[in-house]
This record gives structure tokens, sequence and C-alpha cells, in this order.
């Protein structure tokens, strides 16, 4: 019987026997559990915006599985390699289970203390934002949720494992691979199909069934969006992009925003129409005659004899920001063009997944469609020409243009908000920032041509001395899109080892892989702050316009009119769409 046990231990290291002892599959590796244990504590420490214990359970959940996997690997490598070299003798039974049992109390109390700890934290950066806080009671929810999910993560690797284990049997079997080379060879397969399966079939039914679903909230209309009577607004009876084919945000975007009445009601100046040119994914057969048919729409209505035309890139689903747009129509009284067209049928995290560089095409196609029109024209006659983008919309804007010279040289002005990481024009301005200013707010050339802010006395920074085109990017410390990046799951970010913005969390630190899934998870509470934090910029992109593209006649009253009117619509806009 000894013999037997010796020869299937033997035979279970090389990986070759399924394990069947229900204990083998329901024991912890206690290893595992004190690495998860870590990591658990570690991803229950501040992040950049407020999680409530929803997302912090799944989170922490990920995280104490990653750790698992890693105490499992160095239990493995310390039995494979140390373990044989020291021939001590293990510990007597008693002494193996008094062990256990006190690593699973030290790991429980543990995580209790830590969830205290974190609602405090939690309440601190809510504090930071204006924002009501936690209660602890409440957050210890986080720790059974993530025992959930830490537990199927788990599952489904062992699941994988007894697969490899499958496939190696097969391979020593039928096509005699050597029994010591089976497990590594039945893991390289199945690694294999996997990835094919991903990269191909699966993915692509994915973001099949995704682009489908989304297609319907596509085709609906909301109950607030009706059809303009303006012919200055496409989906209008004289628009030749009908008012069917524009999608959901592109009917909601031409049905509102200030009419002149109301801009001149505002400003107490007189007012025109302003332009608001939209073209949908089933207004054109392909991007191409979509970027034509948007250039028709700013012909028929008279766009380029207004004093500026704005080129938007939109996000994934077409969504166009209405404080942005109403800012620069009321700036400039009404006497503007907006044009936009949608991309995708996603929204902007599905569309960065699928294909990032649909939108950069998008945001190409359309700018040099209406900048050859607006460049054939007299340069005396020529309106500004503008380019506008937010967040992943402004990836595709920033796709227009080969470098800075290449985008000062076409336009008069660019205003970019809450741009991802991946933007490759602000990766390059943040890198070769000026020695001594931080990744949180970079001085890029002395802010001679390009300037970024987190507010509006940013704008004013460093210098007096802003020369035009102007390009600004506003972005939050605390905005996640900002500064999520796979890069964080094995290097420090500067704005983590820099003197970090007012409204990220002095406690907050970078951890290897944890940093990564909390920034992460904080991409899908963004928005869930108050304006001037997180990825919500509110009416300072009012003063984004302003710093890049100010009127002549402008004042600091006409402004805090315009603000105010803004924010007002804005609330009116929650509410209702």
């Amino acid at each position: 019987m000894l013999e037997t046990d010796t020869t299937l231990t033997k035979l279970r290291a090389r990986g070759l026997v399924v394990v069947r002892r229900a204990e083998d599959i329901i024991d912890l590796n206690y290893v595992g559990l004190i690495v998860a244990t870590v990591f658990f504590a570690l991803s229950v420490t501040p992040s950049l915006v407020p999680r409530d214990w929803l997302f912090q359970g799944l989170i922490s959940g990920v995280n104490a599985a990653l750790g698992y996997g890693l105490g499992c690997m160095l239990e493995w490598l310390f039995r494979l390699w140390i373990r044989p070299r020291l021939k001590v003798p293990g510990p007597p039974t008693w002494v193996r289970y008094a062990l256990k049992s006190a690593i699973l109390l030290t790991a429980a109390l543990s995580a209790g203390l830590m969830l205290v700890q974190s609602a405090r934290w939690q309440r601190e950066i809510t504090a930071l934002m204006d924002m009501e806080g936690t209660t602890t009671p409440a957050y210890l929810r986080t720790g059974l949720l993530s025992v959930a999910v830490g537990a199927a993560m788990v599952a489904v690797y062992r699941t994988l494992r007894e697969i490899i284990l499958f496939l190696a049997r097969q391979l020593n079997r039928w096509v005699r691979v050597p029994r010591e080379l089976a497990p590594t060879a039945g893991f390289l397969v199945l690694v294999l199909l996997v990835v094919t399966i991903f990269n191909g079939v699966a993915s692509r039914a994915f973001f099949a069934v995704a682009n489908s679903a989304f297609s319907v909230r596509n085709d609906h209309t909301s109950p607030n969006a009706v059809q303009p009577y303006q012919s200055e607004r496409s989906g209008s009876p004289a628009s030749l992009a009908k008012w069917d084919s524009l999608g959901f945000e592109g009917r909601w975007f031409v049905s509102h925003g200030p009419s002149a009445n109301r801009i001149a009601a505002v400003t107490g100046r007189q007012a025109r129409e302003p332009i608001r040119a939209y073209v949908g994914l089933e207004s054109a057969a392909d991007g191409e005659a979509q970027a034509q048919l948007a250039v028709s729409e700013l012909e028929r209505t008279g766009a380029f004899d207004r004093k500026v035309i704005v080129v938007v890139t939109t996000t994934g689903t077409g969504w166009v920001n209405s404080m942005a747009t109403g800012a620069i129509e009321y700036m400039y009284g009404g006497d503007t063009a907006i044009v936009a067209s949608q991309y995708s049928y996603l929204p902007s995290v599905l569309s960065f997944l699928a294909d990032r560089g649909k939108a950069m095409d998008a945001g190409k196609r359309i700018f040099d469609a209406v900048y050859e029109h607006w460049k054939a024209r007299p340069p005396q006659s020529r309106p500004k020409l503008l380019v506008y983008g937010e967040s992943l919309g402004s990836q595709g804007s920033e796709g227009a243009f080969d470098g800075l010279a290449d985008l000062r040289a076409k336009v008069d002005g660019a205003l970019w908000v809450g741009p991802p990481n991946s933007n490759r024009l602000w990766q390059q301005f943040v890198s070769r920032r000026d020695p001594g200013s931080r990744e949180v707010q970079p001085v890029y050339a002395d802010g001679l041509v390009v300037r970024f802010a987190s507010d509006s006395a940013d704008l004013a920074r460093p210098g007096p001395e802003w020369r035009s085109p102007r390009i600004a990017y506003l972005q939050h410390a605390s905005d996640p899109i900002v500064w999520w990046s796979p890069d964080l799951i094995l290097s420090q970010p500067d704005w983590l080892s820099e003197p970090r913005g007012s409204d990220v969390s002095s406690q907050m630190r970078w951890w290897p892989f944890v940093t990564f899934w909390q920034v992460a998870a904080d991409l899908t509470n963004a928005q869930g702050v108050t304006d001037g934090h997180g990825h919500r910029y509110g009416s300072l992109v009012l003063d984004g316009w302003v710093a890049v593209a100010q009127p002549p006649d402008w004042t600091a009253e006409l402004s805090d009119k315009i603000r105010r009117q803004l924010e007002a619509a804005e609330d009116y806009e929650r509410e209702i769409k």
C-alpha cells in the first residue's frame, strides 16, 4: 500500500494523474492564502476615486485570487527546488494543523481590520471631492463579495489545471510525448487553443453581440428629443442627413442646444441660429461617405461663412458634450457651426477595447474633409477652425494630425478633455515636459503653445505668453481615464512618485499588479463624482474655450452669465435624457 501511494504521489508530481480525493480539491494552499491576504489588504488601500463596497469587492476578489496563484507558485517552487535540498523532515501533524488554523485566523482578522481602515480612507477621499462618505458596517460587505469572487477565480484556475493534466495524459499516450514534458506541452496546447479562439471566433462573436445589443439603443429616440425644424440643424426637413439615420446621441444633439433667442437673452447681444451638423452610422454607406455628407451639410447651412467651425470627434456611441458645444455657441453669439459624426454603436470602453483605431480613422476622415474645403477658401474669409474631443473622442481627434507642427499648421485652436493615457500626442507632450514639472500638471516648452489644466487658474500658467494657435488639455489628477495604463502592472508612474494632485489621497501607493486593477476598476466610476474631479469637467470646458479661442469682446461678467446658464442646462439634461 505504501509503495502504491508513493508511486501515485510521483505520478501526481509529474502531472499525469488527475487529483480525485475531495480533500485534494477543496484543501487550501496556505502559502497562497498568506499572499492572497496581502494582495487583498493592498487592494483596499486608496485609489483615485471613491469606491463603494460592490466595486471594491470585485477588485479585491480579483487581486486576492492573483495573490493566491502567486503564493501557490512560490510554494510549488519551494517543494520542487529547495525542500529536497534541505533534507529536513516535515513538522508533526498537530503542528501543521495548528499552523493552518493560525494562518486562517490571522487572514480573517487582517482582512477585517483592513476593511475598517479602508472605510476610513474612502471617507477621506469622498471628503476631498465634497461627497458623502460610506459607513464602516456597509463597507464590510466588501469582504464577503471578495471571498466569492476570489473563490470563483480559483475554481476557474483549477478547472484549467485539470484540463492541462488531461491534455498531458493524452499527449503522453497518443503522441508519445515524454512524461516529464507532457504537462508543459499540455499547457502550451491549451494556451494556443485559447488565444486562437479568443482572437478569432470568441472576440468576433463577443463584439458582434455587443454591437448588435447597443445598436438597439441607437435606434431608440428619447421622448425629449424632437426633430428640429430649423434648417441649420441636421435631421431637419431640409437636411441631407435624415432624422432617423442620426442615432440616439445624434438625434439628441441636434434637437437640443441654445437657440438664437436664448443666446440673446443670456448674453444681452444679438445672436444667430447656431449650426449643428451631425452624421450617423446609418446616414451614409461608409466612413468616407459620412465625411463627405458632413461637409455637404456644412455647405448647405452656410457654415463656412460663420465665425467659427468646430470639428468634434465623438465618443464611441456618438455622444457630444452639451456643455462644450453650448459654451462655444454662447461665446460667439451663435455665429458658429459644429460638426460631428458617429463611428460606433459601442460605448467608449468597448470601442477602446474593440478597435480604438476606428475613432482615430473617423476623426481624421471628418477633419480632413472639412479642412480641405476650408483651405480652398480665401484666407481672409475663412472662419476659425477649432477641434474638440473628450475621452476617446480626444484620441480620435488627435489622430487627424501627425504631430504638433501639423496641428498648429491646420487649426486655430484645440481643446481636448480627459485624454486617455494612450493618446499619442498627449504622451509626447507629457513625456517631454519641462524638468521639474509634474506629470499631473506638466509644463511643455514653457507653456508657449500647449497647456494642461485641472482648473481655470492653471490655464494662466506658467506665464502670460501663450502663442496662437493654442492647444489645451483639461485633465484632473483624479481622472482614471487619464492615468490608467497597462504599464501600471509592473512600473510605478510619475504621478504617484511625484507630489500628487490635491484631490488624490496622500495614502495612495503603487503596488505591482494591484494598482493596475484598482485604477481599472476606477474607470467604471470615473464620472460618479462631483464636478471638478474624476472624469467630470463641468463648466471648466468654458474656461478652456475662453483660453483657446476667446472672442475679442469677452468680459468676466459675460463668462459668469454663460456659466450659470450652462450649469443649469446640464442639470436639466441629466433629468430628462
